[in-house]
C-alpha cells in the first residue's frame, strides 16, 4: 500500500498504458476498460485489483485516444492563489471565456497561496483528464516545488493534456509546458522611469512578496530605471510586502514616517497603491503633488479612485485567453510555446513633479 503521505508523481515521457495495468491486475484490457469507464458490472474484487494497478502505475487515460472515441475531455482547469486578486481574477475571465468559445468548461481552483495545495489540485486535474491545466500567477523560486512541477507536466503531456504557465517562468527547457507572460521588469523600468522624468529623486518601492517571482522582477525594473536616471539605490527605500491593500497601508505608514523626504511611491500593484493613497490622505498629503504614486496591474478601481492612478496595464485578459488557445491547438498546428506579452504606462493624475519647496499649496496647478 501507498505511505499515507501523499507523493506526487515526478514522472518521466514515459506512461502507463492500459496493457500495463490489465497485465499487473491480471485482468483483460477489456475488463480494465469496464473499470475505468464504468460502462458493464465488474465484479468487485476485480475492479479492486484494477484499481490498484491504476494507482501503482500512475495510470491516466489518453485525452486524445478518448476523443476518437467520442468523449473527449471537456474540461479546462485554472489555478491561481486568490479569487478576489482583481488581476488574477482577469486572467480567469479571459481563460474562461476562450474555453467556452471552443466548447470547453471552466473549473476554477484557488489555492490560498499554499504550494502544497497547488501541487495537489494540478495533479488531480491530471487525475480527472482535463484538458488542460492554467496555472496563473507567480510562484516561489524553490527547486523541490519545480521538479514535482515539472513532473506533474510530463504526466500530462503524456497522457494527452498540457499544462500552461500563465505569469510565471518556464520549469525547465526539456519541460512540456507551455508559458504565456508579460513583460513584467519593462513594466517596472517605465513605471519609475516616468516618475524620474517628472524629477522625483527619493522614490519608495513596494515591489511585493520578495519570494515571488512577479516581486523580484519589478524590483529589478525599479532599480534598472534608478540606475538609468542617475539615481543610486537605497534599500532603506524598498519594502517587500503583501500585494493588498492593507498590506500598502501598513508600509506606508512605516516608511513615510522613516524617511518623510520620499516624494514618489512605485507599487507592486494596484491594491498596495490603493492602500498608499489612502494613508497620504489621513497624514494630508496631497496626491501627486505632495508625494506621487504609480501602481502596477491596471484593474479597474484605477479609474474609479481620485485622483486616478497612474499604473502598469498587463493585459490579463489577453493572457487567459492565449493560454488557452495555445493549450487546446493540435500540436502540429503551434507555433508558440513560451509568449510574452507587452506592458505600457498608463499615465493618469496619481503622478506629477514635485512641488517646489515653500509653494503655496493653493497654487497648485492641476496634474497634466
Amino acid at each position: 500500500m501507498v505511505a499515507e503521505r501523499e507523493t506526487l508523481p515526478d514522472t518521466g515521457p514515459t506512461q502507463a498504458t492500459i496493457h500495463d495495468v490489465a497485465a499487473r491486475a491480471g485482468v483483460s484490457v477489456a475488463t480494465v476498460s469496464r473499470v475505468m469507464n464504468g460502462s458493464h458490472p465488474v465484479s468487485p474484487e476485480r475492479r479492486e485489483r484494477v484499481l490498484r494497478a491504476v494507482d501503482e502505475l500512475d495510470y491516466v487515460v489518453n485525452v486524445h485516444a478518448r476523443s476518437l472515441s467520442g468523449s473527449a475531455a471537456e474540461t479546462v482547469a485554472i489555478v491561481f492563489e486568490d479569487i478576489t486578486d482583481p488581476s488574477l481574477a482577469a486572467v480567469a475571465h479571459g481563460a474562461a471565456q476562450e474555453a467556452a468559445a471552443h466548447g470547453r468548461l471552466s473549473l476554477v481552483c484557488a489555492t490560498d497561496g499554499d504550494p502544497e495545495q497547488e501541487l495537489r489540485m494540478v495533479d488531480l486535474m491530471r487525475r480527472q483528464h482535463a484538458a488542460a491545466v492554467i496555472l496563473v500567477g507567480g510562484t516561489e523560486d524553490r527547486e523541490e516545488h519545480r521538479g514535482r512541477m515539472a513532473g506533474l507536466a510530463r504526466s500530462l503531456d503524456a497522457a494527452g493534456s498540457r499544462l500552461v504557465l500563465c505569469g510565471r517562468p518556464p520549469l525547465a527547457e526539456d519541460v512540456p509546458a507551455l508559458v504565456v507572460d508579460y513583460d513584467n521588469e519593462n513594466g517596472a523600468f517605465a513605471a519609475v522611469g516616468h516618475l524620474a522624468q517628472l524629477g522625483h529623486r527619493r522614490i519608495m518601492a513596494l515591489p511585493g512578496v520578495l519570494r515571488m517571482n512577479t516581486a523580484a522582477g519589478r524590483l529589478a525594473g525599479y532599480r534598472g530605471a534608478l540606475e538609468a536616471n542617475g539615481l543610486k539605490y537605497d534599500p532603506r527605500l524598498v519594502l517587500h510586502t503583501d500585494c493588498t491593500h492593507r498590506a500598502g497601508e501598513q508600509a506606508a505608514r512605516e516608511l513615510l514616517a522613516a524617511h518623510p523626504d520620499v516624494t514618489a511611491v512605485f507599487a507592486g500593484s494596484d491594491q498596495i497603491a490603493l492602500g498608499v493613497m489612502d494613508v497620504l490622505r489621513e497624514t494630508g498629503k496631497a496626491i501627486p503633488y505632495d508625494v506621487s504614486i504609480v501602481g502596477y496591474d491596471d484593474v479597474p478601481q484605477a479609474t474609479a479612485v481620485f485622483p486616478k492612478l497612474t499604473t502598469v496595464h498587463v493585459p490579463y485578459e489577453q493572457m487567459g485567453r492565449t493560454a488557452v488557445r495555445l493549450a487546446l491547438e493540435p500540436r502540429g498546428r503551434r507555433d508558440e510555446e513560451h509568449v510574452i506579452l507587452g506592458t505600457h504606462l498608463a499615465v493618469r493624475e496619481s503622478a506629477a513633479a514635485p512641488r517646489p519647496p515653500g509653494r503655496d499649496p493653493a497654487e497648485r496647478e492641476a496634474p497634466r
